[in-house]
């Protein structure tokens, strides 16, 4: 390998990121320049890593938690030879339509594993990955499955609370694949970290389980051992890594003015002297770029040794993986599904959706067994969610498909996006559907990666009950509603849970919530073509028998008081249809052909769902009959409640009658 300091390697990371950062004249180049030792030992002497093949599935994994320092990672895939970060690409950093932008997106960038920026995703979404990393070993072989999972944060991302759900599970989990540096640099934008936080993070990690201890973050000798150390750990490791953000500046170092704005002209000019950089912007030596071009390849050897290794598979233990790893279902999950409506065909359930959802996910996880995985925030027996023969994954059962994340709504939420981007499972996880409130921040970024999770949302409505108005969720169908590429289904019966679940589970581009129902419901459909309904979003579930005079729309629970109305309504001689919309926004992204098809032309629209209007006046106009919540809940048995509200078929029938008169 090129023999070359590691000061001026280090360096070449800070002179990118301060001449990006001051072209764009927005970021932050205090943590690359503070951070930079520490990412060239990891990358030059640790990381297995080939530049050239950024996806392979041995590889180890690099999360930057911190993404506000996005210019580290980008000069790191620059240095190293990924062939999607050029030069010109670091020069146009945070411009429209780039592969550098203001935080790293995976799904923009190749070689970036996952997207951050909101402090305590990283490192949480990492706990995902390491997590899969020890399932998928248990299952295919260290030989096939072995690698580290590493993060670098900052003082940010461990005061956000998200960092102690992620904390707490890795350390219970030991997950001592996965490896944290943190850039304890005690700065933030408002200044000294003393000004709000006194926590001592190895103290604090060590109370989780972990392996911790405190370097100085600067010192390459020092750095090198503490990650030999690390590897060697039974637990998870921390390694607080002691920096000066901004380091080499003459001025603004150590001082929350290296943070998040560019250096400016002078500060510049002084800090590249002073580290001995030159003041061409963006270059960088000649073999300082080879050597770090050899680092990059550094892990073409571990490669190949791996792709021996795998090449010694069984041919049908390699589909397999492969399979899995692209995301694709088996065969068997259409099979096993189709079984599974036949038979609700033949025997109806007149349960709660979440009870039928149990039976479905039995189905499933009888033709998806090792892959397909299950959690819940501590609320197992009221989410439904786990299969019959699924045992509890721990420490010591790494077989085991189905996670207790204890309370903690977003680091299960977190984690999941990182099983999913790990490859080779289709997790899924569990809460009240009010509780997402909890988990949004990484459902979110779930909507904006593309990542094809599942969330298992109960106790949809006032109709969970007793439980009163701090469970009850009236706007959280709306809000889901609105995140774009989040898709929310609340099925009205056991039929519909199945196609709704099989769309899910098909879904890989994004995620899917599925909103059910604490109270039972009936099983409304007696057929259930191959062509799934539900995968428009609505469909007409009763017909009118002649041209409608009223059209009634509802989701979930309220398409029985839908029926129940359109029966009475048609006993009078009006002519009613009932359209069933388990997914609304779905319905509004068909073509406009269909949803017109859908939505019909009868004279009286009327939308039923308890929750708030938002959303709904895109099929019922706004002059259209809402019956549904206006405000929060009540505390009382759900029968009462409904009446209460008026969410019944009597009032739908009432304000049918009133409109056509």
């Amino acid at each position: 390998m090129t023999q070359v300091d590691h000061v001026r390697m280090a360096n070449a990371i800070r002179g990118l990121a301060m001449d990006a950062v001051e072209k764009a004249k927005s970021g932050h180049p205090g943590l690359p320049m503070g951070a930079a030792d520490i990412a060239t030992v990891l990358f030059t002497q640790f990381l297995k890593y080939d530049a050239a093949n950024p996806a392979w599935p041995d590889r180890d994994r690099f999360v930057l938690s911190a993404g506000h320092g996005s210019m580290l990672l980008y000069a790191l895939l620059y240095l190293t030879g990924n062939k999607d970060m050029t030069l010109d690409e670091i020069k146009r950093f945070r411009q429209v339509d780039s592969t550098t932008p203001g935080h790293p997106e995976n799904f923009r960038t190749k070689g970036i594993e996952t997207t951050t920026g909101p402090l305590g995703q990283g490192i949480s979404t990492a706990v995902g990955m390491a997590l899969a990393e020890k399932m998928l070993a248990a299952e295919f072989g260290k030989k096939i499955v072995d690698h580290h999972t590493y993060v670098l944060c900052s003082d940010g991302d461990l005061m956000e609370g998200v960092s102690q759900e992620a904390i707490g599970l890795a350390g219970h989990w030991r997950l001592n694949k996965m490896i944290v540096l943190y850039d304890d640099n005690g700065i933030s934008i408002d200044g000294p970290t003393s000004i709000a936080d006194s926590v001592d993070q190895v103290k604090r990690f060590k109370s989780a389980g972990w392996a911790a201890e405190l370097i100085d973050g600067q010192d390459q000798a020092a750095i090198a051992a503490a990650i030999t150390r690390a590897q060697k750990s039974n637990k998870p490791s921390l390694i607080a890594c002691k920096t000066t953000i901004g380091y080499g500046a003459p001025h603004k170092a150590g001082t929350a003015k290296a943070h998040g704005e560019a250096l400016g002209a002078d500060e510049l000019k002084g800090a590249k002297e002073k580290l001995g950089i030159s003041l061409e912007p963006f270059s960088v030596p000649d073999d300082v770029l080879k050597a770090w071009r050899e680092a990059g390849s550094r892990g073409v050897a571990a490669r190949a040794e791996w792709e021996a290794r795998y090449a010694e598979l069984g041919p049908r233990k390699r589909a397999e993986f492969e399979r899995r790893l692209r995301h694709e279902r088996p065969a068997s999950l259409a099979k096993a599904l189709r079984d599974h409506k036949k038979k609700l065909l033949e025997s109806p359930l007149n349960i709660a959706t979440r009870k039928s959802s149990e039976a479905a996910i039995d189905a499933i996880a009888a033709a998806m067994p090792m892959e397909f995985v299950g959690g819940s925030a501590d609320l197992t027996g009221s989410n439904n969610n786990k299969p019959k023969d699924a045992a509890a994954f721990s420490a010591k059962t790494p077989k085991g498909r189905f996670i207790h994340y204890g309370i903690r709504e977003h680091g299960m939420a977190a984690a999941m996006n990182g099983i999913f981007l790990h490859g080779g499972f289709a997790p899924n996880g569990a809460t009240f559907l009010v509780f997402t409130d909890y988990a949004r921040p990484a459902m979110r970024l779930a909507a904006l990666m593309g990542t094809g999770v599942v969330y298992v949302m109960t106790h949809d409505s006032i109709g969970l009950g007793e439980d009163g108005p701090t469970h009850q969720p009236v706007e959280h169908l709306a809000a889901l509603r609105a995140m774009p590429n989040m898709r929310v289904f609340r099925p009205c019966d056991a039929v519909e849970v199945a196609e709704c679940w099989e769309l899910a589970l098909n879904r890989t581009t994004g995620p899917t919530v599925l909103a059910l129902t604490r109270q039972n419901v009936p099983q409304l459909r007696n057929q259930a073509p191959s062509d799934n309904p539900c995968s428009h979003g609505a469909y007409e579930l009763v017909a009118a028998g002649g041209d409608a005079k009223v059209s009634l729309f509802a989701s979930g629970s309220e398409v029985e008081i839908a029926v129940a109305a359109q029966k009475e309504l048609s006993s009078r001689g009006i002519a009613t249809r009932v359209v069933s919309v388990p997914s609304l926004e779905l319905l509004l992204s068909q073509p406009q052909d269909r949803q017109k098809a859908i939505i019909g032309n009868a004279p009286v629209k009327v939308a039923i769902e308890a929750a708030v209007r938002w959303g709904w006046d895109a099929v019922i106009g706004h002059d259209g009959v809402f019956i549904g919540m206006h405000g929060f809940g009540e505390s009382g048995p759900a029968k009462d409640l409904y009446k209460h509200f008026g969410i019944t078929a009597e009032a739908v029938v009432e304000a049918s009658v009133k409109r056509l008169s």
